[in-house]
């Protein structure tokens, strides 16, 4: 893997460097520049000047985020379930990484919390033989919090050997504006899209369609098998002019349509920074097109690049409304992680509209919090309702969630519906105190999604208690926490509690046995360390 990387780069690709300033959605004028030469790989390092505070003003420039508020600790007497969509988006970790490694401090809103837990593979068992989905759960003390305990929620989905996958009918729509001149943005995309093509065949199909001022197809229905055309098509693109995504999309989901492979995988792939500033541009516009264009039986995956002008929300949104998943690329190793590694989960996907929902037992459970997923969250009767949008899941991948959950003896409460969804532990709730006949599960874990072909659900429910309970975590749960510390402290999340740098280096070291994603979470925080000190 190493040599192919070390090969992809080597490659030098020239462009025209465009000096071109879009200030918002409208009309643009057009101007043009001169020809500059770039390698790769690179880390695009930044000096940056560090407030003395612990958690130090950032300005990104024209970067955008969407702030979502962070949900808090919910009572199970009030609120016993809790629903969220399945999230295996990457994006908001490695975004990070990329502003760390620029020595800069990171953005609040971008992060994510469970984007940073999803990031690393826990080595969930596989699921049973017919099944699509495996759980686990596990539960320990909270690294961070005395008062709680830690419950790790994992969710596999099956793996398909790649001689088992499907053929893939892939449209790559390039952002081709002015403003992915950098050498960080078009370069590199031109050669994740190069390795991912190294590893297609004659049964799969390729398009091309860029977007600029306008949107030009570069290639149409090419067999996977010429990898020549493939890459002399993507070495011909060059930077220029404004940004129209809508023009982009509308051709470049006509494609996907018109070489449609039925029980394939018909997906667009989008490379861009987000900076859209002709035709529908803005978040809402964005989401309903995509919101439209996903009624065809096409995926979407949008793949971030570049600094300085990232539209991250715009990004988010068109991938979560697209049936897609969303990739920020930083560095050539992470275009063969996505594209080429984890290909089959990035591109393949078994479970559409992937729903989750946990309801505590209050006869056990006092307190919860859900770590992450803000955004992600469901009205508990949006569980059982088929015509809700959701998450989907690729082949291998796993969704994981993490809980803080605090343990008590006790509790009263009355009725046994919650939004008209007859409850498990509906015993429980009484006005009189719990005995120690009460129920003793801790929660009933259930997850429901849809078939890729016939959009019929599927729901399944499992019960959980302290039998899940170790004082002695495994290293799976101790590297999820590491993780979410790391996220909930360069967000300031206000349930950060005892959360430092300084125990996400020392988990890191204990449990990393050479594992390379391990290795950098310390490094990482080690830098972060210093610049929020």
């Amino acid at each position: 893997m190493k040599k192919s990387i070390l090969r992809y780069a080597a490659l030098s690709l020239t462009l025209p460097f465009i000096a071109a300033t879009f200030a918002s959605c409208g009309e643009y004028d057009g101007s043009s520049g001169n020809y500059q030469r770039s390698e790769y790989p690179h880390t695009y390092y930044e000096d940056t000047n560090t407030a003395e505070s612990y958690y130090p003003e950032y300005s990104p420039d024209t970067e955008e985020y969407k702030a979502v508020k962070e949900s808090g600790f919910k009572d199970p007497k009030a609120e016993p379930l809790s629903t969220f969509s399945a999230d295996v988006d990457t994006a908001s970790y490695t975004n990070a990484r990329r502003m760390l490694n620029a020595h800069q401090t990171v953005a609040p809103d971008s992060v994510r919390i469970e984007e940073y837990i999803n990031y690393f593979d826990y080595k969930y068992a596989d699921p049973e033989d017919g099944k699509v989905f495996g759980e686990y759960v596990e539960l320990t003390d909270c690294p961070w919090n005395t008062d709680t305990k830690l419950m790790m929620i994992g969710i596999q989905g099956k793996r398909i050997a790649q001689e088992e996958l499907p053929p893939s009918n892939l449209v790559f729509l390039i952002d081709s504006s002015g403003s992915m001149a950098s050498y960080n943005k078009l370069p590199l995309v031109q050669q994740a899209f190069s390795m991912l093509a190294e590893n297609l065949t004659e049964n799969d199909r390729i398009s091309i369609v860029t977007y600029a001022g306008s949107s030009k197809t570069v290639l149409s229905g090419t067999s996977g098998d010429d990898l020549d055309e493939i890459t002399e098509a993507l070495s011909s693109i060059v930077a220029s002019g404004g940004t129209n995504g809508e023009g982009g999309i509308e051709t470049a989901y006509k494609l996907a349509e018109e070489y449609f492979i039925e029980g394939g995988n018909n997906r667009v792939i989008l490379a861009t920074d987000g900076d859209l500033n002709i035709g529908k541009c803005s978040e809402d516009e964005l989401t309903e097109l995509i919101e439209e264009k996903r009624e065809s039986g096409v995926y979407l995956s949008v793949l971030g690049f570049g600094t300085g002008n990232i539209k991250d929300n715009k990004m988010e949104a068109l991938a979560d409304n697209g049936n897609g998943n969303y990739s920020y690329i930083d560095s050539v190793e992470e275009a063969w992680r996505v594209l080429v590694e984890e290909m089959g989960g990035t591109l393949f996907t078994i479970a559409k509209d992937v729903k989750v929902q946990v309801e505590f037992n209050q006869a056990t459970v006092a307190g919860y919090r859900l770590v992450g997923y803000d955004n992600r969250l469901m009205a508990a009767e949006d569980f059982y309702d088929d015509s809700k949008d959701a998450g989907e899941v690729g082949a291998g991948h796993a969704v994981t969630a993490l809980y803080e959950v605090e343990l008590v003896q006790g509790s009263e409460t009355a009725g046994g519906t919650y939004h008209d969804i007859p409850l498990e532990f509906a015993e429980e709730h009484t006005t009189e105190p719990v005995t120690e006949a009460g129920r003793s599960e801790l929660i009933k874990l259930s997850v429901a999604y849809k078939d890729i072909d016939t959009d019929e659900e599927t729901y399944s429910s499992e019960l959980y208690g302290m039998e899940k309970y170790d004082a002695v975590p495994t290293q799976g749960i101790q590297l999820a926490g590491a993780a979410a510390e790391f996220a909930m402290l360069l967000k300031n999340s206000e349930f950060k509690g005892d959360s430092s740098f300084e125990y996400i280096i020392s988990t890191a070291k204990q449990i990393s046995g050479g594992n390379e994603k391990i290795d950098e979470l310390r490094e990482l925080a080690e830098k972060a360390s210093s610049l929020y000190s």
